[in-house]
Parts: structure tokens; C-alpha cells; sequence
């Protein structure tokens, strides 16, 4: 893999599932200032993508199935199926959270009124367990602790970043990595669901606590309050330079 790459994550939105002006939280990884991968896909995040990028995404990973997560899906399938040349996105998903996005936007009789296709055929769909690979790119997903046990998950990219999603505290998990960017969900205040900056500053090491790019907050307002804090905020529509990924040995048979 080329040192020469330069790789950033960019944040479509950073709000919580109320704070429409922020935008959905979701991130876009980009190489070369090209989109590789999209992380979740709300109703804001796909406007944002679409704006920014004036195409479908090539790949997304889907953290969860709140609404504020994948409600973009229904109009991400009906671009995807109309507009020419039909693209078929890569769509990682962790394989116990199928069921439950499919529950949520593939499960509808008829994906087109007219009827004559079936909602998954607009997307490539590929359960995974611990790792996929994309575009020689080798990713991490691990569990979070949001609502019931085995529904959401993290994202890693070994050397480069932490992408929590929606989270309790985690420092079982974080403790093993030490990328040296760990985008987490926070807010001022937290709720059995999510994350405040008390439970943070409870339960993370100061070494953590300083890696942070915190994301989901309620408002700006929130946001700046974290900052007086000492700590870093993500802001809507900014990329922060990453790390290169680390390299993969490739096994050759």
C-alpha cells in the first residue's frame, strides 16, 4: 500500500437523532480525497453525501438500525435503481444486524409500486463477523453497548481510526487499540444508551480521553461547552486527516 495515499475521515453530520441541523452522524472515509467508505446512512447523511459527492457511495457499513442511521435507505434504492449507469453498492453489514435492517427498510411487499424487484437487489449485501476487506483495506467491527445486547457495532481501521458509533462507555474495547484518532459518541449529558462526558471521564484513562473526536452531541451549544472541557468536537462537513491504514500481509495460496 502507498505511503503516498492520504487518508481522512469526514463527518456528513454530528448530531443526535433530534439535532436535525447538525446533520446524521455519519462519516465518509475518503483516499485521496475520493470517497472508499460510507458509515451509516441517515436521511441528512445521504443529502450531505449526495451534495458533496454528486454520486451514490461506493460501499457503506451500517453501525445500527435506528432510524437516524439508515433512514436514507429508501431513497439511496431508488437512485440506485433509476439513475444510469446502475451502480450496486457494497453494503457491510455485522451479520446479527441483517435481520433487524431488514425489519427496518427491505421488508416493505413491494420496493416499487409497480412491483418486479425485491429491495436487496439494488445492493451488494455482505454479512460480516469481526473483519471485511474492502479495496485491500482490511477493517475491524467490534460490539458496542447500545440498547439491546448484539445490535450495534464500532468500526476500526488498524492505524488510522476508531469509529464508535452510538455507545455506552467501551473501555474493555478501546483499551486494545491505539490508533490515534477515536471518534465517539458524547453528549453533555448521558442516558442508558449513550455516552456524557461524565461516564467518559469515569471510565477512560487520560491517555484515551485525549485521543477523542467527539460526535452526537444535542446542539452547538453542547458542543462548545465540550470544547471549554478540553476536548476536540467534530464538526459537520469537516475531514480530519488520518494515519495510513496499517499494512495487511497479504496470505498468498
Amino acid at each position: 500500500m502507498s505511503g503516498e495515499q492520504a487518508y481522512a475521515l469526514r463527518f456528513l453530520g454530528v448530531g443526535n437523532a433530534a439535532a436535525v441541523e447538525l446533520g446524521s452522524a455519519s462519516v465518509v472515509l475518503e483516499r485521496d480525497g475520493q470517497p472508499l467508505l460510507l458509515v451509516d446512512c441517515g436521511q441528512e447523511a445521504l443529502t450531505a453525501y449526495l451534495d458533496r459527492y454528486n454520486d451514490v457511495p461506493p460501499a457503506l457499513f451500517i453501525t445500527h438500525t435506528h432510524l437516524d442511521h439508515v433512514a436514507g435507505f429508501e431513497r439511496l434504492f431508488v437512485k440506485t435503481w433509476f439513475e444510469e449507469p446502475r451502480q450496486t453498492p457494497k453494503l457491510f453489514v455485522p451479520a446479527l444486524v441483517v435481520p433487524l435492517l431488514h425489519q427496518r427498510v427491505g421488508s416493505y411487499p413491494n420496493a416499487l409500486a409497480e412491483g418486479g424487484v425485491n429491495f436487496w437487489e439494488a445492493f451488494q449485501v455482505i454479512p460480516v463477523s469481526d473483519h471485511f476487506w474492502l479495496d485491500r483495506l482490511r477493517f475491524e467491527v467490534f460490539e458496542v453497548r447500545h440498547h439491546a445486547p448484539r445490535s450495534a457495532y464500532g468500526l476500526r481501521l488498524p492505524g488510522s481510526f476508531v469509529f464508535t458509533g452510538d455507545t455506552r462507555p467501551i473501555p474493555e474495547v478501546l483499551g486494545r487499540y491505539e490508533e490515534p484518532l477515536v471518534a465517539h459518541d458524547c453528549a453533555l449529558v448521558g442516558n442508558p444508551s449513550h455516552c456524557g462526558i461524565d461516564d467518559l471521564e469515569r471510565e477512560y484513562p487520560r491517555e484515551l480521553l485525549d485521543r477523542l473526536l467527539l460526535y452526537h452531541y444535542a446542539c452547538a451549544a453542547d458542543a462548545e461547552r465540550l470544547r471549554q472541557r478540553g476536548y476536540a468536537t467534530a464538526l459537520p462537513g469537516h475531514a480530519y486527516a488520518l494515519l495510513p491504514p496499517s499494512p495487511v500481509l497479504d496470505n498468498v495460496v
